[in-house]
């Protein structure tokens, strides 16, 4: 299922559209970006030269065979990949009177969330990690579905989650962080913005709540800051580093790239398992926090969520290297 036998990651979640319109001279025009944190994490590795497989509803109507085609071509492992006669979420994207963006999802009943305990795959010892996040683990009944897949799996291979907070699709606020509890014990990489922490826990402060994890679950937490870095702790080590300055264009799939690049670094260097997590040391979590934020910083310096590729980062093609 990968090329050399290399060890393959399964990325869980959506993949949809996201639709921004634009009105001129009263005609409203919908310029469609494929999207969906998942999507973008699966994307991200394979364009980083890590196997990646897409576990997840894709729809069988037009937008669903764009989304099947685009993963495809990028390389991603469709094998595990569902089919729903159900529609394709759609996020709209616009400005409303004052201007300022205005959110719609049309997304209940969608495709992405019909995956139900009895699609869970059984799963190939190639399979060394499951990258779980977004509102696909909240929601039902793909979210009850992921919460028993993360259940299942742990201890048999790296649990990586990112709760990805979008209170545009579900505002109850006291749900996610249900949804983010009943995970923690069966997580073994959690990174989490630190936006979403400050949505979550307003007033706490990560070092607080990372001790609190770190005894619940996780052998390591990383909380990204935009701007300002990024942030690795362990039950032994905790690292930060600062912020480059970047030639903004825009954040748009930021942090799936920071996510891709952490797993896609780890299975070069130090390995993807809760005992090589248990293992790292300063420079290890250094290592991984700038080559992730190094990865970030070319896709905000580009238009929208275009990862950045094993080239651009300065990494040999991975069949020589």
């Amino acid at each position: 299922m990968s090329e050399g036998g290399r060890p393959i990651i399964l990325v869980c979640g959506e993949a949809l559209f996201d639709l921004f319109a634009d009105e001129t001279n009263g005609q409203l025009t919908l310029d469609a970006r494929i999207g969906g944190s998942p999507f973008n994490v699966a994307v991200g590795l394979a364009r980083l030269g890590t196997p990646a497989a897409f576990f997840g509803a894709l729809s069988t109507d037009l937008f669903g065979e764009r989304l099947r085609r685009a993963l495809g071509a990028e390389g991603v492992d469709l094998s595990f990949a569902l089919e729903s006669d159900a529609l394709t979420t759609l996020s709209v994207v616009g400005l409303d009177a004052a201007g300022s963006p205005a959110y719609g999802f049309y997304g209940k009943d969608a495709a992405d969330r019909q995956v139900r305990t009895n699609d869970l795959p059984q799963l190939p010892d190639s399979i060394d990690t499951i990258q779980i996040g977004s509102y696909t683990a909240l929601v039902p009944p793909i979210g009850d579905s992921l919460l028993a897949l993360a259940a299942r799996e742990h201890g048999r291979r790296m649990i990586a989650y990112d709760p990805n907070v979008r209170p545009t699709v579900v505002p109850d606020l006291d749900a996610w962080r249900t949804r983010f509890a009943d995970y923690l014990p069966h997580v073994d990489l959690l990174k989490i913005s630190l936006e979403d922490l400050e949505l979550m826990y307003p007033g706490q402060t990560l070092e607080t709540l990372a001790e609190t994890w770190l005894g619940q679950g996780p052998a390591l937490v990383i909380v990204t800051r935009g701007a300002d870095g990024a942030a690795a702790l362990t039950a032994r080590h905790r690292v930060e580093i600062a912020g480059d300055p970047v030639a903004l264009a825009d954040t748009v799939g930021a942090g799936d790239t920071f996510q891709a690049a952490v797993l896609a670094r780890l299975g070069e260097t130090c390995g993807r398992s809760r005992s090589a997590l248990e293992r790292l040391g300063d420079t290890d979590m250094l290592d991984l926090l700038r080559f992730a934020a190094r990865a970030a910083a070319i896709t905000c310096s580009r238009r929208g969520a275009d990862l950045p590729r094993r080239a651009e980062l300065g990494l040999p093609d991975p069949a020589v290297s």
